[in-house]
Order: structure tokens, then sequence, then C-alpha cells
């Protein structure tokens, strides 16, 4: 059975949620999101199940290989921390993960790794491949790019268990679990995960009133470095359209990367002060370190956004966006714009 990666675009897996969250509603299901590991309406099934599809299957990876999987794997090594907790949001069995820089979880799944007991690797940027051999697993999830990127180590790790290779950042954390749930033969759980996060957004739409004019969203780091401006149809701006917010499109032409990114446009400082939008939500930041930093920045003074007192932080986890940290960032917009 041949895996295929997902390749719709941000924009049909943004209607296609739509679509799924009103039928939710229609059926009258309860609406709740959160990029956790919860279950939906549907009873789903448990890691392992015997009616999770044919083995052997073949994964088709990120970097154009592909993978053979004999059988369901019952103890995942992920080597990204940035996709630990998709795995976690559809209950799959990962049992040992690298971890951040810092050498802890992400603050917004940290809760469910220690419920289900997964075990710390080595800190992002700090490869053990003894570490990998002695977690024995039997699947391996590695990042083709980013700080816990290990694709210069993929031939190595395949002598360990079969090894599939994802790009976390090119699609939604709705697009990387669905991918994973193919490669673990957890399909049911993952649209389950996806479901109950367009329920909660649904919900969400309704309560709240979205501010006139355009939003923008922006990675602050202010002078000096790279300030990151996501792109309307990103991970972030994904979210924030679906609740109905109109998002500014960065210009492509400020972007300093050798090679453009899905996500965001990374931009000089000077160029925030081309921002447009009425409204900035302020990445990795709560409201008040959003005003403090952007809001406050004397040279942004002039920034619509800035001069309307409209600037909200999208939340302290918000820039790596798994179901976790997706949950959180809608349940602070309904915090923030419910009527």
């Amino acid at each position: 059975m041949t895996l295929p990666r997902a390749h719709r675009s941000r924009r049909t897996l943004l209607a296609a949620a739509v679509l799924s969250a009103g039928a939710l509603a229609l059926a009258g299901c309860g609406a709740s999101d959160e990029p956790d590991a919860s279950a939906s309406d549907a009873p789903a099934e448990e890691s392992g199940s015997d009616s999770s599809g044919d083995w052997p299957r073949t994964f088709e990876n990120a970097d154009g290989t592909t993978t053979e999987i004999a059988e369901q794997p019952e103890n995942i090594l992920s080597t990204t921390v940035s996709t630990t907790g998709t795995l976690l949001a559809i209950d799959a069995p990962v049992t040992v993960t690298a971890t951040d820089a810092n050498g802890d979880f992400f603050p917004q799944w940290a809760d469910a790794a220690d419920a289900a007991g997964v075990e710390k690797a080595w800190p992002a940027g700090a490869p053990d491949i003894e570490a990998a051999i002695a977690a024995a697993p039997d699947l391996i999830v590695v990042a083709m790019t980013g700080q816990d990127a290990m694709a210069d180590a993929v031939a190595d790790l395949q002598d360990i268990a079969p090894t599939i290779v994802i790009d976390y950042g090119e699609g939604t954390w709705e697009e990387l679990a669905l991918e994973l749930g193919e490669a673990t033969g957890l399909e049911t759980e993952a649209q389950s995960a996806i479901d109950e996060f367009d329920a909660l957004v649904t919900e969400t739409a309704e309560k709240i009133t979205v501010p006139e004019g355009e939003a923008n969203i922006v990675s602050y780091n202010g002078p000096g470095g790279s300030n990151p401006i996501g792109h309307a149809d990103g991970p972030h701006g994904s979210i924030l359209q679906a609740l109905g917010f109109t998002i500014e499109e960065p210009d492509a032409d400020w972007h300093t990367q050798p090679e453009p990114r899905a996500d965001f446009v990374f931009a000089d400082y000077e160029h925030l002060t081309e921002l447009t939008a009425d409204t900035t939500f302020v990445l990795s930041a709560d409201d008040q370190a959003a005003e403090e930093g952007f809001g406050s920045d004397e040279v942004l003074a002039n920034v619509p956004s800035v001069a309307n007192g409209q600037v909200y932080g999208l939340g302290a986890n918000s820039f790596r966006v798994d179901k976790f940290s997706a949950t959180e960032i809608v349940e602070h917009i309904a915090d923030v714009f419910a009527e």
C-alpha cells in the first residue's frame, strides 16, 4: 500500500475544514478544539487497532524517497520536537522525542507527553545516534528542515528502524496529522482530531465580533534581525481566516531567506513600517508582551494597528502550530473578541 503525501493547498484545506465543521454543526455535534490529544464525538480506534489498514505500506518522504513500514508502529522515536505535538494529538505511540534547545517539551503539549510517559532523547540541534539506538524504536520520524532537522542522518537512522522524513513547515498541522496518520495506521484518529478542532473554530466564529479591516501576523524581534510576517494562507493565517479575519499578505520581495517559505516572509525590521492592516497579532506573546513590544515601538507608531491600539498577542506558544497550540490560539481569540 503506497501512501500519498498531503498536497492540498492551504485554501483547499481551509475550505475543507469549514465544510467539515459545518456538517458537524448541522448534525448537532458539540464543539471543542484543541491542539490536544482529545476524542471526537465518534469513537476513535485505539492505537494498534486491527482495522488500521494494510501492512506493509510505503510512505512517500518529503525528500522524494520512500520508506517501507512493515507493520503498525508501537514505539515511535520523534527526532523532531516540532512534530511531536501532532503525533500526540492523533494518539500515536510516540515513546521518545527530541526536545527544544533547552531540553524541555513544548509547553502546549508537555502535560500530554508526561501523561503518555514520553521520554526525552536529546535537545534540538544536538542529535545522539546512540540514544536513538537505545530507544529501540520501530519507527523514526525525521524533519527535513528546521533546527530539529536530521535529514543528513537518515541513512544512519534507517539502520535502526524504518525512518520517515516530513516537512512540517510546508503545511498546516491538519495536513501533517493526515500524513502521520497514514504512516502509523491512525487515519481515523487523525481525522477525529481535525474534526474536533473544526467544530471549535466554527463555534468560536459564531461567538466573536471580528474587527473591521485586515489583520496581520508578526513574529516581532525588533531592529537588528528578521521579523517574520505570516502568509495569509500559512498555518496561523488559515486559523484566523476560518474565524472570520481577513489577513494582509506580506510582500514577497521582503523575504530575506534563499528559498521562499509557505508559512512566513522573513522581513527586515524596517518593512514592518509598511504594514497596513488595522489589527496585528504578535506571535510567541500574550497581550501584554505584544503591547509592550510591537505596540510600544516608537518606530512603528504610525502603523495602523499600533495607532488604533489593536495589537494583540497570539499566545506564548503560538509560533509552532500543532493541535495543542492551535486550540490555545482559538480560545484566546474567543476571550478577546467574544460578543
